[in-house]
């Protein structure tokens, strides 16, 4: 349950097994939220999984979901791994590709998912070391880290990149981080295109109002009560929720027709493009 009493439905207890059989999947931003569940149900479908975390701040949220991914990993896969790393420069990110390669020998699965995001009145209050800070995290770590897996992803291998409801509807409170989404879109569709006639399929997920950390670290408690009930269903989604998007995206058979494209989890919000 939510602030304010909010009910949402129950975690995912079953899944069709195997849609992620063999793969290897290196999800960032991996310890929490969105990408915490998109971790376990990639586990759970049969992948073997690195993500990252930050280190100091996410340490126990990163070592609840190496001990989710132990209990949830089928019998062939290898052991999850977690990989510390602020993903906001380059060469950090060499190094966690680096050691997912390491462990596993390659990469099947990319998701892009690490964000961070502030609360703003107004763009005259948001300056140069915070806009820095939220688009390397944001957008930056995207160009980063998949210029180094490529070189480990075969034909057939794909990334997903996580954007938001906002780079298509806007949010005045979240200028800057709605900025580095509406950018990830765009990036998702260009990538598409340049790594299609590698055989390597891009797309992006766009979630709606989501419960995770981000909400009660960014918003007021009055702003948390209110949270998700603007959309038609009335109410913020699990990360649960979210995570089939990534598990259809990442699976060959079921979206081998897909890239360039956004998934749209959000409530009942349309949205154009």
């Amino acid at each position: 349950m939510a602030s304010g009493g909010q009910q949402f439905p129950p975690q995912h207890q079953e899944t069709q097994p195997g849609k992620e059989h063999g793969k290897v999947a290196l999800v960032t931003g991996g310890d929490s939220g969105i990408g915490r569940a998109v971790c376990h149900l990639f586990a759970l479908e049969g992948a073997t999984v690195g993500f990252t975390y930050v280190k100091g701040q996410e340490d126990k949220d990163a070592e609840e979901t190496l001990n989710l991914l132990k209990q949830a990993k089928t019998t062939d896969a290898k052991d999850p791994l977690s990989v510390p790393a602020d993903l906001g420069f380059d060469d950090n990110c060499k190094k966690v590709v680096e050691a997912v390669v390491n462990a596993f020998g390659r990469i099947d699965v990319l998701v892009n998912n690490a964000a961070e995001q502030y609360t703003a009145p107004s763009v005259e209050n948001i300056d140069e070391p915070r806009i820095e800070r939220v688009f390397r995290t944001n957008i930056f770590s995207n160009f980063f880290t998949v210029r180094h897996a490529l070189a480990h992803m075969k034909e057939g291998s794909c990334i997903i990149n996580s954007t938001s409801v906002n780079a298509y509807k806007g949010n005045a409170k979240l200028l800057d981080y709605t900025s580095t989404k509406g950018a990830i879109v765009a990036y998702t569709r260009g990538l598409a295109l340049q790594l299609v006639s590698r055989g390597i399929r891009v797309n992006g997920v766009a979630p709606g109002p989501v419960w995770t950390p981000l909400i009660p670290a960014s918003f007021s408690a009055e702003e948390c009560e209110q949270f998700g009930k603007q959309v038609p269903m009335g109410r913020p989604a699990q990360p649960s929720e979210i995570a089939p998007s990534y598990v259809f995206l990442a699976s060959s058979v079921d979206s081998s027709y897909f890239t360039g494209q956004v998934l749209h989890p959000n409530g009942g919000v349309i949205v154009n493009g």
